[in-house]
């Protein structure tokens, strides 16, 4: 299977035209490639421009959220009367941003769609996913060069069922996986998914885990609740935090528009957003700065010239 998509790889890399290399600015030159796997899944690639392998290497999946294509969640300045959904992730931008925070490591965000606009109905129509999905992300990461190579698992809304179903599907998270960010997308977490958690926490040195999540137990769209008071990412995220603090002391900050429960060395973070006017603020914990954070906190590149739920910082990198 990896030497298939080598082969694909190969190919886009040879054949693309010179036009596919792009970047916001002189100096952020980025190369982007897609394909397609299992006929049903599409790949796309964004790696620097100038990725030769020789530096430290960190491979980060996106899982979309539902409903959401690839260029939506990609994002670009959006002109009159095109689709909102460009102007509400931006992750192309936030990685171009992220770039400039991690000079000295080579960044590389996959987006994985599905042809469902779903990773739980995708898994539905795949009763072997538990195979599958380890099987994509070794494969994905075997085709760049490098020994210092870190795998980052992230994703928004649904994105989360995808990595759910890797953690299901691998009988120890390998020591490669060095991020799990739930971008408000934890809602399929069950205390299942704890012993394999915190096994990896324990054991696998520089292992972080970062959740994000707004109050949507409360949530109402034309004038309806959003989800059940134990559906959603809100109550999700507390029974985890809840199993976590069972082996791990937290701190906790809260303010009147944020609050964040972390770990001492900062490796397990909770940022919980209230929700006092019953709003639905699910992409907005993506769109302000959500992405650069759940790469960069704990690191000490966290806050540098960003700040979580603030002004979009990455406005200069939109192409």
């Amino acid at each position: 299977m990896r030497a298939v998509f080598l082969l694909l790889y190969i190919c886009l890399f040879v054949f693309t035209p010179a036009s596919a290399q792009t970047g916001a600015r002189a100096g952020q030159a980025a190369r982007i490639d897609s394909f397609r796997v299992w006929a049903d899944v599409k790949v796309t690639v964004d790696q620097p421009g100038l990725f030769l392998g020789k530096r430290p290497l960190i491979i980060c999946f996106f899982a979309l959220p539902n409903g959401n294509s690839t260029a939506w969640t990609m994002g670009k300045k959006r002109e009159a009367g095109e689709d909102w959904h460009y102007d509400i992730q931006h992750i192309r931008a936030q990685t171009a941003f992220i770039r400039q925070q991690l000079p000295r490591r080579d960044f590389i965000v996959i987006y994985l769609e599905n042809d469902y606009k779903s990773w739980p109905s995708w898994k539905q129509k795949h009763p072997d996913f538990k195979n599958l999905i380890p099987r994509l992300v070794d494969s994905l990461a075997g085709l760049f060069p490098g020994k210092r190579k870190s795998i980052y698992l992230n994703g928004h809304s649904g994105g989360g069922s995808f990595i759910f179903g890797y953690l299901a599907g691998v009988e120890k998270i390998p020591s490669w996986v060095k991020r799990i960010s739930f971008l408000d997308s934890d809602y399929g977490y069950d205390s299942s998914y704890y012993p394999r958690l915190k096994e990896w926490l324990g054991q696998v040195k520089g292992s972080c885990l970062n959740v994000f999540a707004y109050n949507d137990s409360v949530a109402l769209y034309d004038g309806k609740p959003v989800v059940s008071a134990t559906g959603g990412t809100w109550y999700r995220s507390h029974l985890m935090l809840r199993h976590l603090a069972s082996g791990y002391s937290f701190t906790g900050t809260v303010t009147d528009s944020l609050q964040v429960f972390k770990t001492g060395d900062r490796r397990i973070q909770f940022f919980f957003k209230p929700n006092y006017n019953r709003g639905i603020y699910h992409t907005q914990q993506v769109e302000l700065n959500g992405f650069i954070h759940s790469v960069l906190c704990g690191t000490r590149a966290e806050g540098r010239g960003y700040q979580y739920y603030g002004k979009r910082a990455y406005e200069m990198f939109i192409q």
